[in-house]
């Protein structure tokens, strides 16, 4: 297939662009800005701002997809610009979709959404058929992209993917792995967190990657909502022991009040089941694996 991918030059992008072209798909690369990230999974270049949406239709004519993977979006929960937050993700996504309706699609849209939709809760592991509920702007703006996708389901064949934390390689240092990670190469005496008491289920872009591309090609999975995951909890200080387990270089943690977020999720892990099912057995690299090889590329 020719498949879009929105966000192309984003964190997750090139990596998903690789599981695909190692299954023998095309890729055509969508951004909001002018200037080419340099990859060579990506066929074609497109230029458009979701928000525009005479320049997304333009892409998609340019582009002729058969399928899209959208992963455009501003996906830092802390992200300070609640306007923009909202009008990234969800108008963007109303357009896009809305772009795909009028076209047509041969394949599927994939929407990816995230776990934070699933808010605070006490037991786990989360699978795909609780209520959400969402305690943030970042979660809502998902939720809400999840309902556009529910609202052009007749017109875009869509699968709606909610992962869990994943990490690697390339990944902003705003995010919790990447800046440990960061300040161990650094061999930093000391690094400022936020909330410590926390648990996530995290996972490597790779594994990620391969699951999105893998749903992609299951017919069976149009219509589903889908967690990404490993169905396994980690303390952050269980990581921070791992990091410096594997780095030979311990650093003091101070808690920053500053970073300590209102309605912080406390237990975030989800139930892979359903992924298995629909894809058959999949697993990606341990978390040790993941930090070796974070730690081992500068």
């Amino acid at each position: 297939m020719r498949i879009l991918i929105t966000g192309a030059d984003g964190f997750a992008g090139p990596y998903v662009a690789e599981a695909l072209v190692a299954r023998g798909h095309k890729i055509a690369a969508m951004t909001r800005g002018a200037a080419k990230f340099e990859h060579s999974a990506y066929a074609s270049w497109h230029v458009a701002d979701l928000i525009d949406m005479t320049a997304v239709r333009s892409a998609l004519a340019e582009a002729q997809p058969d399928a899209v993977i959208h992963l455009a979006a501003i996906s830092f929960v802390g992200h300070a610009d609640v306007q923009e937050l909202y009008t990234s993700n969800v108008v963007g996504t109303r357009n896009l979709l809305e772009a795909l309706s009028e076209r047509g699609l041969a394949g599927s849209a994939i929407i990816v959404s995230s776990a934070n939709v699933y808010g605070n809760r006490t037991a786990g592991p989360l699978h795909e058929g609780l209520q959400v509920d969402p305690r943030s702007d970042y979660a809502l703006s998902k939720v809400a992209c999840e309902h556009l996708a529910a609202m052009y389901s007749d017109r875009v064949p869509s699968v709606i993917v909610r992962p869990f934390n994943y990490t690697g390689v390339g990944q902003s240092d705003q995010f919790i792995i990447p800046k440990i990670v960061n300040h161990t190469q650094s061999r930093a005496a000391e690094i400022e967190l936020g909330n410590l008491e926390v648990a996530r289920d995290f996972n490597d872009v790779r594994f990620f990657a391969e699951a999105v591309a893998r749903l992609l090609e299951t017919p069976k999975a149009n219509g589903q909502t889908v967690n990404i995951c490993s169905g396994r909890a980690v303390m952050l200080t269980e990581l921070l022991d791992l990091v410096a387990k594997l780095s030979g270089h311990k650093m003091e943690v101070r808690t920053n009040p500053s970073f300590v977020r209102a309605q912080e999720v406390g237990r975030l892990w989800g139930d892979d089941r359903l992924l298995q099912k629909l894809v058959g057995p999949i697993s990606g690299p341990s978390l040790s694996e993941t930090l070796d090889w974070m730690l081992a590329t500068e």
